[in-house]
């Protein structure tokens, strides 16, 4: 049996690596995997170097914490196109949607340490001076267990911060409670230029496991590709799985956010991709220097990536 474990389980981000498990596609790939309901992004890359998980879903930046420079991991494939971070504010605010500049004199939440240090980044690239603009970032407390949805609405609603940074269920929750509403996505195109390639969603496992058990990795890809289709062809198939492994006000939001999101579902990791997610590594300094792709990339599965 393996073991997948993505960074947010009641997040929209990495749903697609838990649905291949939900939903079949990596056992009918001969591929027998249990889905770790955990928060992932507290352990999950560490795990995946000491050899108790084998898949993670999450940030392509992840493995570095465990693997230096990615030196170790390898990206199996994206499970979606481009950067899926949200900035939401306050819905009382009036501001224009995408007016970076109305951000000056605002308390941002984000969680420590790599989303906080990603908003700070875009911040910068959009000119913001977060000292003389009086732009203050508030690291978020973590949610109960493996929920996060409500991080980042607990500090507006706490009344320590006027917007959030974070996914797009927590954007959902927060407009769907009256307290927040979208001011930046930069999947389409908002924010500095560039933006859109400081990450994506992908699957990573060490090259261990894919030199012991190659097979199985490339059945790992294989049932994410099935999974992308599935959901682009019926996004109602989310609403089942949240049901299952979401918490009760998260569970009715998911089906509607991946029919939105079904257009990036796309398994290939393009160079410029990885350009970027280079770039952006390097400038919150995940890593010292830019990784080459092939040395970045799982690149014997390319072929399985538009299967």
């Amino acid at each position: 049996m393996y073991r997948l474990m993505v960074a947010d389980l009641d997040s929209p981000s990495y749903f697609v690596a838990a649905a291949a498990v939900e939903l079949g596609f990596f056992r009918e790939e001969g591929v027998d995997t249990e889905l770790v309901r955990d928060f992932g992004a507290i352990n999950g890359p560490e795990a995946m170097r000491d050899g108790t998980l084998h898949f993670f879903g999450g940030p392509a930046y992840a493995a570095t914490r465990a693997f230096p420079a990615w030196k170790g991991a390898k990206l199996l494939c994206a499970l979606s196109q481009y950067a899926y971070w949200f900035l939401a504010v306050r819905a009382d605010l009036d501001i224009k949607r995408g007016d970076i500049d109305a951000l000056k004199g605002l308390r941002l939440s984000a969680s420590p340490p790599w989303p906080i240090l990603s908003l700070k980044y875009l911040l910068t690239e959009a000119g913001l001076d977060l000292e003389r603009d009086k732009v203050q970032l508030v690291p978020a407390r973590p949610g109960a267990q493996w929920h996060q949805g409500h991080v980042g609405i607990a500090a507006i609603q706490e009344g320590v911060a006027d917007g959030y940074w974070g996914n797009g269920m927590r954007v959902a929750l927060g407009e769907k409670l009256g307290v927040a509403k979208l001011h930046l996505d930069l999947r389409r195109g908002d924010g500095p230029p560039g933006a859109r390639f400081y990450n994506f969603a992908a699957l990573t496992a060490s090259e261990r496991f894919i030199a012991e058990h190659p097979e199985a990795a490339a059945g790992a890809v294989r049932a994410i590709v099935k999974t992308q289709k599935a959901l682009a062809a019926d996004p109602s198939l989310a609403a089942g799985i949240g049901e299952r492994i979401f918490p009760a006000d998260e569970a009715p939001l998911i089906a509607e956010l991946i029919r939105r999101d079904t257009p990036f579902y796309q398994a290939h990791i393009t160079r410029e991709a990885v350009d970027g997610l280079n770039k952006f590594a390097v400038a919150i300094g995940l890593v010292s220097e830019p990784v080459p792709y092939d040395a970045l990339v799982a690149t014997q599965f390319r072929d399985l990536w538009n299967s």
